[in-house]
């Protein structure tokens, strides 16, 4: 690939070990370093950022293709992680160091991120006006080994911090996709409407998916977020569609289920929080052993050849 079509991105949301998963895995997305940016210390260690003496807050910088993944969107997705009205720092992290900004690295950047908070404020969604700064980029320093990737170096610790922090319900709260229940019994048929919503199963064998065969992605019925891609399903003869890993981590969310008198592992989606399924470890060795037994009713199927028209061009790049 071309050096000139690669471009950086830095956002400070908070606490930095919120902020890699929700990039991570979105195609076009070459690296994504934890760090700290927008002081006057050279090298500052994480204490010393704590110290809130050094002017820098903890921030990711990403490394990415914007013919792939637009800078637009990864701007619209960092919305998504953050209270912006917070002037003081993020959830339960207070001080400075944990404040948010947008660091752009070029003038596009900057009127791309300018148009995004104007319009942001615009739409009503918080009482509070948008603090977040958009600031020109500064030097940027790497942080502690230990620091990068931590929600994968440490799951248990990260997913109590995250919890316990008061993020995870701030976004389902003020950024989930859900919508008046009385339009989706409009909009779904009464058996997709009867698994999204009150966590039915369908049929096994008897639903839309379980041999479909095409290239494309699977959408959620609901909310239209991407979650799974043909080049991950497989026959696994439960009469279900099964993949092998979901498009993206960050796009479903795991629970644990007692119904039945069984304990199962509910899989759901994040924007629309709609039941698609459960997760299974009896899949593939080679491809990780894992198996997302998902409802049909539960999806929705983009061919790749309308992926562009549709809003899913960046996944593209799966079938070429």
């Amino acid at each position: 690939m071309e050096q000139h079509s690669i471009e950086k991105a830095t956002f400070a949301g908070g606490c930095f070990w919120c902020m890699v998963s929700p990039f991570e895995e979105l195609p076009g997305i070459h690296k994504i370093v934890s760090g700290y940016t927008g002081g006057h210390t050279e090298n500052p260690t994480y204490e010393e950022v704590c110290s809130e003496t050094t002017g820098h807050v903890e921030a990711v910088q990403i490394t990415f293709d914007p013919a792939i993944f637009p800078y637009e969107k990864l701007v619209e997705l960092f919305w998504q992680q953050i209270d912006p009205t917070d002037t003081g720092g993020q959830f339960h992290d207070r001080g400075s160091s944990y404040q948010t900004a947008i660091f752009y690295h070029s003038e596009e950047q900057r009127q791309i991120a300018e148009a995004s908070k104007a319009a942001l404020e615009q739409s009503g969604r918080f009482d509070k006006p948008i603090f977040t700064p958009i600031l020109p980029a500064k030097p940027f320093y790497e942080a502690e080994e230990h620091h990068q990737n931590y929600h994968r170096k440490n799951p248990a610790h990260y997913k109590r911090y995250s919890k316990g922090s008061g993020r995870q319900d701030f976004i389902e709260r003020n950024w989930s996709g859900k919508v008046d229940k009385s339009d989706l019994k409009e909009r779904l048929t009464p058996l997709q409407y009867e698994v999204t919503q009150n966590s039915a199963t369908e049929p096994a064998f008897h639903n839309e998916f379980w041999d479909h065969h095409g290239d494309g992605i699977y959408v959620d019925i609901v909310s239209g977020e991407p979650l799974f891609s043909s080049t991950d399903k497989y026959d696994s003869g439960c009469g279900w569609p099964s993949f092998t890993r979901p498009l993206r981590d960050y796009n479903v969310k795991e629970k644990t289920d007692l119904s039945h008198f069984m304990i199962r592992t509910e899989v759901r989606s994040r924007e629309g929080d709609s039941h698609l399924g459960h997760l299974f470890n009896d899949g593939p060795v080679e491809a990780g052993g894992m198996r997302y037994c998902i409802n049909s009713a539960a999806l929705r199927f983009v061919p790749k050849e309308d992926l562009q028209k549709e809003g899913y061009g960046e996944y593209t790049v799966l079938f070429n």
